[in-house]
């Protein structure tokens, strides 16, 4: 097969600028408000919010920001990280179950599973670009599906694992407001791990071969190597976010292995701004509440409203609510600056 590697970014598009940026040249005042506020809001959610909303919030707000990790830091649109989310969340789920651990050692036991499947699936799929990369990893996603749903006697097939427990040196965590608080320490490390990675020179770099890979090479950087790396972490990433699904609705089922989850997951990082990581988080709020409101007042056509208000962002918010947000006080510092 005739290799299709970087075939779209040697035409010489440059890509679209990231949001990350006018938040990065913002002035230190304003970056910290922005952390505090961001803070402020991650301790009040629950006390706003159905403490079980909250805590899906936190979830696919992880998925999210290690979706745009490679898709607004690599280039690399995947659909098929459903199968990390969704494998983390049955190893996450099996190891609390049989060997009662808690729940944060299986929540970590369930990422580094994820991550350690991302190796063989990125190992071959990074070496394509655009649809094609898009298209094996949705092939490997429906491959861990189908295992799943064959392999009755571990995963209990459609009837999944029931009964999850929330072990925690036993504290009582049935109530779901006491466990988003034991959850948050979790979502927050794994958030300020994938700031870390897209402001290190390794995130320099991966963000260098989404604009030109071919340049890249040329600089003596290996290309495959850096976003099989991002693969992994991406992965790793997910699986956080999958395992404290898991653990969060003591159930896993064959829904977090089916390719609409990440399908959903994309949604996410599109609504909140591909390329500016902090509207992942955004985006998972908001499509998240949406739906729990929506489902709450009855109305049963869920996804014309979602797909609805993705349509409309994509034609008048080309960056997304917080890539437009960012755009726009760029812009305005601009004209002040005058």
């Amino acid at each position: 097969m005739t290799s299709t590697v970087d075939t779209a970014t040697d035409a010489g598009r440059p890509a679209p600028r990231s949001g990350l940026v006018a938040v990065t040249r913002a002035p230190a005042w304003f970056r910290y408000a922005l952390l505090a506020v961001g803070l402020l809001v991650a301790f009040w959610l629950p006390n706003g919010l159905y403490p079980a909303v909250a805590v899906d919030i936190l979830c696919w707000a992880l998925f999210a920001v290690a979706v745009d990790l490679l898709l607004g830091f690599t280039g690399l649109m995947s659909f098929g990280h459903a199968a990390f989310w969704g494998a983390s969340a049955y190893v996450t789920g099996l190891t609390a179950i049989h060997l009662g651990l808690p729940f944060p050692a299986a929540v970590l036991a369930g990422a580094l599973a994820a991550a350690l499947l991302a190796v063989p699936i990125g190992y071959l799929a990074v070496k394509r670009t655009g649809i094609y990369f898009a298209m094996v990893t949705l092939a490997f996603a429906q491959l861990v599906y189908y295992v799943a749903n064959e392999w009755r006697s571990v995963t209990r097939g459609e009837n999944g694992l029931q009964g999850v427990p929330r072990e925690l040196f036993g504290l009582d965590l049935t109530d779901d407001y006491y466990f988003y608080y034991a959850i948050l320490p979790i979502v927050l490390l794994g958030l300020a791990a994938a700031w870390r990675i897209v402001h290190s020179p390794f995130g320099r770099v991966l963000v260098g071969i989404r604009d030109n890979p071919a340049r890249a090479r040329a600089l003596g950087y290996p290309v495959h190597r850096y976003k099989l790396t991002a693969f992994v972490l991406s992965g790793f990433i997910a699986g956080l976010g999958g395992g404290l699904f898991a653990v969060g609705h003591r159930f896993v089922s064959l829904d977090v292995l089916h390719w609409t989850t990440s399908g959903k997951a994309v949604i996410v990082v599109v609504l909140g701004g591909i390329g500016t990581l902090w509207g992942g988080v955004l985006g998972a709020g908001i499509l998240v509440r949406l739906e729990d409101w929506l489902s709450f007042s009855g109305f049963e056509a869920i996804g014309l409203v979602t797909g609805g208000i993705f349509v409309l962002v994509v034609l008048v918010f080309r960056r997304g609510i917080w890539g437009s947000a960012a755009a726009l006080a760029t812009r305005w510092a601009a004209s002040r600056r005058r």
